[in-house]
């Protein structure tokens, strides 16, 4: 091993070939989510140690068929190849290939391979190769690509040592030999000619810089230049790429014909039968509406004990804590700002992490796939492509990756549309919001004998959602004039039983990744809120005086004075005059100038809602007995009706109010940055706004 002692490593491969998978195996929970930059989409990255002490940062690229991209998140690919003066480069590209579509997924190897980086083949699925009737020669494979090949299968976590050792040996070798030699096979005159034109780079790079127009950030302005001049000079372009997707296939073939034997009579027919089941056009639906019920149950059933526990927990600590600590701000900060923010956070994981272990059990098993084609002609019907139903599942998760994901739809109408209508989709960030007034408002009570009434309500809300984006989808695609045009490709992959180390691994990262990301803006929150709630003008400096003095309340134990003491500071507070001045707006729909000040905080993030209650009511309440952010919730009284503050009206026109509108600044930017316009996240701003507003005031009206 030379002297560098972390490599990078990229892996690349189809989509469904286990990729991500390895990239698991491989890391473990060493990993993070970033950015590519400039790009919206996500990257994971982890690191991994090598035989010799050797560490590498292993890059888990975005899953494509080729290098020629035909979406967004495919062109990463490409532009990660080609930045070979970039500290970043990859210096050992892994792809991952499935043993039983080889032929397909040695094209994208052929190209990698020509690009000279050094490569390795990983062969996975290697427990499917006897049910399928799959014979492989390996050896022969390898010196018919003259490569390091590894045939892996990551679900039994067998040979992950050898794809080790692998990168290892093909980072030493520092240079891969090409598989398909184009410019022998085409025009050897023309690429000569290219060539010429910068002897820096090798002639499948300059190739794919003219056929994809794209270029490493090294090249300079000229040397950019002069290779358009050369691209627009070429008559034969078309041709030769043409030309260049027959040779590959045909040298595949070859290399085939010799290694890769399948004997179809030793098939099982197993994945027909299920299609069959999962995709009908009766069943298939009722399947997939009974796995959502599904769902929503367990989020209900499952996590009530542990969220019960965390929320008296985090009641207790600050409770002991104030009486511990000596009286004064740094007490209140602690008690009643980070404490009730934290906890307004960490009562969600039971609830949060329910709904990604089964979202991740669902994609594991190649279930997902199946949604996605059953819901393939409703959503054309609706001005969407098939490919709209991903970002509108994986919303439920959070709309800023469910935007991004868009970027696999080629037809910009339908992808527009897809962007606009997807954060009506509930995403776990309203689950907090939703769990909290569900709990209030609906009792927890069986239907038919085994139903909870409050899984089926929040079953509901998610319909609801669902069924608003496509309402949507349809009224845009009648009055947005843009013509666009699109195809449908989705992939089935095999059946699987889901891999436990992968389901913990995504669970664990998502999880973790909603409770950072809202956690920070949480907390930062709380403590601003606790500031504004516990400050004020000289109106709030008097209030405790005004309160002692006033007749009404010499009668009043010393708890009870207290009491007014705490709300009467809070209502002439900064927060509280904040509140005080939307109150008249939001009166109609059964709100006050507390659950105002809610509404305002929550625009930075929907689940700030619950978390910024939990402050305010600490900061008014002077009782040091345990008290849980529920039962503090369920205690406020409406002082002009004397009722229960959050009611069954009040409750629902939240509820509504929380579907439909976009209280969240973060998917407002990734919509800019999307549609490089302001024009559209400002459209979805106010028309979910006003959407919201109307619904919640029609409902508690009603219910009223």
């Amino acid at each position: 091993m030379s002297e560098k002692k972390t490599i990078n490593v990229a892996l690349i491969g189809n989509p469904n070939t286990g990729k991500t998978s390895l990239f698991n195996q491989l890391t473990g929970l060493n990993q993070k989510v970033g950015n590519y930059p400039g790009i919206t989409v996500d990257k994971k990255e982890g690191t991994s140690k090598l035989p010799g002490n050797v560490k590498a940062l292993v890059t888990d690229l975005p899953g494509t068929y080729s290098i020629n991209p035909t979406s967004a998140d495919e062109s990463i690919v490409l532009k990660t190849l080609l930045n070979s003066r970039h500290d970043k480069t990859p210096d050992v590209i892994v792809v991952v290939a499935d043993v039983e579509n080889l032929k397909r997924n040695l094209l994208l190897f052929s190209q990698v391979k020509d690009l000279e980086i050094p490569t390795v083949l990983v062969i996975n699925m290697a427990d499917q190769m006897k049910r399928k009737g799959i014979t492989l020669n390996l050896d022969e494979l390898k010196n018919e690509v003259d490569n390091e090949v590894v045939l892996i299968s990551v679900r039994k976590d067998d040979g992950i040592e050898h794809v080790k050792e692998a990168i290892v040996k093909s980072y030493e070798k520092k240079k891969a030999s090409p598989l398909c030699n184009i410019n022998h096979k085409i025009d050897s005159t023309y690429f000569e000619r290219l060539q010429e034109v910068n002897p820096n780079y090798s002639i499948y790079e300059l190739w794919l810089m003219i056929t994809q127009d794209s270029f490493p950030k090294a090249i300079t302005e000229e040397e950019k230049q002069q290779l358009i001049d050369f691209k627009n000079n070429s008559k034969n372009l078309k041709k030769y790429q043409h030309k260049e997707t027959i040779y590959r296939y045909q040298r595949i073939n070859e290399i085939l014909k010799k290694t890769y034997v399948v004997d179809r009579s030793q098939a099982t027919d197993t994945r027909a039968r299920l299609d069959k089941i999962f995709t009908h056009k009766i069943f298939g639906y009722v399947l997939f509406f009974g796995l959502l019920l599904l769902i929503f149950q367990s989020i209900f059933e499952w996590a009530t004990v542990p969220m019960d526990f965390i929320d008296a927990t985090f009641a207790d600590l600050s409770s002991f804590i104030k009486k511990q600590m000596p009286e004064g701000v740094l007490n209140n900060l602690i008690t009643e700002g980070i404490i009730p923010g934290i906890g307004g956070v960490v009562i969600f994981i039971p609830q949060i992490a329910i709904l990604f272990l089964f979202i991740a059990i669902l994609e594991e098993t190649g279930y997902m796939s199946r949604v996605v084609f059953l819901m393939d002609k409703i959503m054309r019907k609706f001005g969407m492509s098939g490919k709209s139903v991903i970002p509108l599942i994986s919303g439920t998760a959070c709309a800023i990756p469910a935007v991004m994901a868009t970027r696999n739809i080629s037809g910009w109408k339908e992808r527009l549309i897809t962007i606009l209508v997807t954060p009506f989709t509930t995403c776990s960030a309203r689950l907090p919001v939703y769990a909290i007034l569900i709990a209030l408002i609906i009792p927890d009570t069986e239907v038919l004998g085994f139903l909870s009434l409050q899984g089926l309500t929040l079953l509901s809300l998610y319909i609801l959602g669902f069924l608003t984006a496509v309402i949507a989808a349809i009224i845009l695609h009648k009055t947005l004039k843009v013509k666009s045009t699109s195809f449908f490709v989705a992939e089935m992959p095999d059946y699987k039983v889901p891999s436990i180390k992968n389901v913990f691994f995504e669970v664990v990262e998502k999880t973790k990744a909603f409770v950072f990301d809202a956690g920070k803006i949480i907390l930062a929150l709380s403590i601003v809120l606790w500031f504004l709630a516990s400050n004020g003008p000289q109106s709030f400096k008097d209030a405790e005086q005004s309160v002692i003095e006033n007749v009404n309340n010499r009668q009043l134990s010393q708890e009870k004075l207290d009491q007014k003491i705490a709300s009467a500071k809070l209502e002439n507070s900064y927060i509280g005059i904040m509140g005080k001045t939307i109150e008249p707006v939001i009166k109609p729909l059964g709100y006050d100038w507390k659950i105002g000040i809610a509404l305002i905080s929550s625009f930075a993030a929907r689940e700030v809602f619950v978390g910024t209650l939990a402050t305010i009511y600490s900061v008014e309440s002077d009782d040091e007995d345990t008290t849980t952010i529920k039962e503090r919730m369920a205690s406020e009284v409406n002082p002009d009706t004397g009722e229960k503050r959050f009611n069954f009206p009040v409750g629902m026109s939240l509820l509504v109010f929380y579907a439909f509108a976009m209280q969240c600044m973060a998917t407002l930017a990734i919509v800019k940055r999307e549609t490089k316009s302001w024009k559209w996240p400002l459209i979805q701003l106010f028309g979910m706004g006003t959407l919201a507003y109307l619904a919640s005031f029609l409902v508690y009206q009603i219910l009223s």
